[in-house]
């Protein structure tokens, strides 16, 4: 027979819960904010279904009653310093964070209602209104709540999406040498989340001072916590993974809060992360002002059970013991709390002309529509004080180097003089260089600029992407081939590419985005594609693709310097080429809006990027066609250079656009599209296009050459044209 042992994961496991003696024991200051938080939060969010019920609310009203006990429990210890995000359930989080903030931590509940709080409500109900006085502009709405100067970061509407973005901020405050702290909210549903267990194993890796804090209300939606997990004792989670976890009743606030300052005091000392699981309840339904029993999936008796735990009561049951106060007292916050409601309304809505009794938003509350489009990226106005140098026509000495060598240096040389600048990536740190050679010479820069992280691109993305909301530092994260970006997708597109945006277009989200282009090399079919194609249909973020080490320079020193998520793309035939770079420091930039002109001519007009341009010339000199050929550089909707491929078209009044990938996430079609609406009548023949063919590059030689365009298939589309223009 084998021999068996026990073992432990050697990670704390609590369960808290309050005694007599702890509710004594409290400061009775902490126990009255506590209460004026929770009347405040409850008050407001009753407000909000009735406004729901009334047809005012455009968009979804997930109330957070009967989970007010978690949010304040946690946060009204914390500093303004410290960070909380959470998700699409977060208005109580919102509010917690914000009260506590314009409060300094103390409230009293005789007399809560000051002007800053006030205001707090006011403001706070009109973001879910979707008005221009919200915090995000009313863009965020009810899902999306943003105030940094509270340390408010931003409620998330993706199911576990803000988790790793938490994790990036608690990321910059470790390395800005703080003993703040960032809590992540979200639910049971969320704890099956790949996000959340990535990230749990990246902040337990790197010891970042970050508390993921369930709140387990039992349902998402109506599906139950024990019907998705053969394991519904969330706060376990943690366990393999070495963080140690917290089980309390989140309708206890005190235990929340002494459950918090445990697991503060070890994020804080440096110890580390940790788990915290509230047992909640959501009175409502997901969404709405109705009972979830109303919707079958819960009975009357369970909710009245929870119902009966309401921490609003218990909360101030245990004061009323204590003797700090009274019924009376009890009743007059509710009465305050309702009436500081009932101010911000009658601040928002006015009687609607017309009809008996109803009410309406005050139209002059609208944000203007011509507000839609701005902030999805900024002016590049943080662009203007830097030095400008253009390689075609500059007229200095130059030194030789290999592409990729430039790639290196212009890191190097970023690194050196901008301590914000931190790499990201899989071996990044290792193999003298990264898999390519990109990241040479750069580890003596040390470990906490230089990381080497886990195979986990969406929590690394999602870290770099709360980073660059932080503000402290500019993350640079490479994906070691751009097909890794549908795994890390939904930090790429829903969170770093709308953020700025979607909470109000104010805040900057600089972050640098590196991959390659391997076709040719073998990798098949999921490491080969092109991304151009698919980050130039999506909001949000800016594109440069160099075909040479110079302009790699300058483009580069662009990306690093805007305060927009850009999308480096490189290209593995660029890497081992010889080239040159102009012979000064590496400092100069080239601005979005500035494409090359490769080749003057005037029969047709050939616009490509990266390696593709010297695939063009090539093929140009085959055909003798006189052609003139356009290195786009900056590919993105904003920063192309229509005012240089307008002048190209006008004068030859026919376009071929080349790229190397696959023809159906295409960079082509898009661009197509565009330059037939703004340039229609200078063309003399339709836009053609030279492309990869349907299917994703294979692993044999043969199907992966013949997936993709070469100088070959150049050659044919020049024909193609030529043959438009009546020559043979």
């Amino acid at each position: 027979m084998p021999t068996e042992s026990r073992l432990e994961t050697g990670s704390p496991w609590i369960e808290l819960a309050t005694t007599e003696e702890d509710w004594k024991a409290a400061d009775p200051v902490l126990l009255g904010t506590m209460l004026a938080e929770l009347h405040l939060i409850r008050a407001f969010e009753e407000t909000v279904l009735e406004l729901a019920g009334e047809g005012l609310v455009h968009g979804p009203a997930h109330s957070s009653i009967g989970q007010e006990g978690g949010a304040v429990g946690s946060i009204v210890g914390l500093r303004s310093s410290d960070a909380v995000n959470g998700s699409h359930r977060g208005h109580h989080q919102f509010l917690a964070k914000a009260l506590t903030h314009v409060a300094g931590g103390v409230i009293d509940p005789a007399a809560p209602i000051t002007p800053k709080i006030q205001r707090v409500l006011q403001r706070t109900l009109a973001e879910i209104l979707g008005l221009a006085q919200g915090y995000c502009r009313g863009r965020g709405g009810s899902m999306h709540l943003q105030w940094f100067e509270a340390g408010a970061l931003g409620t998330n509407a993706i199911v576990g999406g803000g988790v790793p973005m938490g994790a990036g901020n608690a990321w910059a405050q470790k390395h800005s040498d703080t003993t703040d702290l960032t809590i992540s909210y979200f639910g049971d549903g969320s704890s099956q989340i790949g996000s959340v267990l990535e990230t749990m194993n990246l902040a337990a890796a790197w010891r970042l001072p970050f508390c993921f804090f369930i709140e387990n209300n039992l349902y998402a939606v109506s599906t139950r916590v024990d019907e998705i997990t053969a394991d519904p004792r969330l706060s376990v989670r943690g366990q393999g993974f070495g963080i140690p976890g917290w089980r309390v009743d989140g309708m206890d606030p005190l235990a929340v809060h002494l459950a918090t300052e445990q697991a503060a005091e070890r994020m804080r000392s440096g110890q580390g992360p940790a788990v915290i699981e509230a047992e909640v309840y959501r009175f409502f339904h997901q969404n709405g002002p109705y009972p979830g029993s109303a919707f079958g999936y819960r009975d009357k008796t369970e909710e009245s059970q929870w119902r009966s735990r309401d921490p609003l009561d218990r909360t101030a049951a245990e004061m009323i013991k204590l003797g700090h106060i009274d019924e009376d007292g009890v009743a007059a916050l509710r009465k305050q709390c309702q009436q500081a409601m009932a101010e911000a309304v009658s601040q928002l809505l006015e009687p609607d002309p017309g009809t008996e009794g109803k009410r309406r938003i005050r139209p002059d509350l609208w944000p203007d529509p011509g507000f839609v489009n701005v902030g999805v990226r900024g002016d590049a106005s943080e662009l203007d004080s830097l030095e400008v140098l253009e390689p075609t026509s500059y007229q200095g000495n130059w030194r030789d180097t290999k592409f990729v060598g430039a790639v290196a240096a212009v890191m190097d040389r970023r690194m050196a003089t901008d301590e914000r600048i931190v790499i990201f990536g899989e071996d990044v740190h290792r193999l003298g260089g990264g898999t390519n050679g990109a990241t040479k010479g750069l580890a003596k820069y040390g470990e906490h600029r230089l990381v080497g992280t886990p195979i986990s691109e969406n929590a690394f993305t999602g870290l770099g992407g709360g980073l660059a909301l932080d503000g402290r530092f500019v993350p640079v994260v490479e994906f070691m081939y751009p097909d890794f970006m549908w795994v890390a997708a939904d930090q790429v597109f829903n969170q770093i590419g709308k953020a700025r945006h979607m909470f109000g277009g104010d805040n900057p989200v600089p972050f640098v985005l590196r991959t390659k282009v391997a076709m040719g090399s073998g990798y098949g079919s999921q490491h080969l594609m092109d991304p151009a194609g698919i980050f130039a249909t999506s909001p949000g973020w800016r594109i440069v693709a160099p075909s040479t080490a110079a302009d790699y320079v300058g483009l580069m020193n662009a990306a690093l310097a805007l305060q927009d998520p850009v999308l480096v793309i490189e290209h593995v035939d660029l890497y081992p080429i010889a080239d040159k770079v102009p012979d000064v420091e590496l400092d100069y930039i080239i601005p979005p809006g500035r494409a090359a002109i490769r080749r003057a001519g005037a029969d047709v007009t050939v616009i490509s990027y990266l390696s593709m341009v010297a695939r063009c010339a090539e093929a140009i000199e085959q055909t003798g066609l006189d052609a003139e050929l356009i290195d786009l550089r900056w590919l993105d909707r904003a920063s192309l250079d229509w005012e240089t491929i307008e002048a190209s078209v006008r004068k030859t009044n026919a376009v071929l656009i080349v790229e190397q990938g696959a023809r159906g996430s295409s960079y082509g079609g898009w661009l197509a599209d565009e330059i037939q609406r703004r340039l229609f009548d200078w063309l003399d023949q339709p836009v053609e296009r030279v492309s990869g063919e349907e299917a994703s590059p294979s692993i044999s030689k043969v199907l992966e050459r013949a997936a993709i365009a070469g100088t070959e298939e150049i050659v044919v589309g020049l024909e193609r044209v030529r043959v438009g223009m009546g020559q043979r």
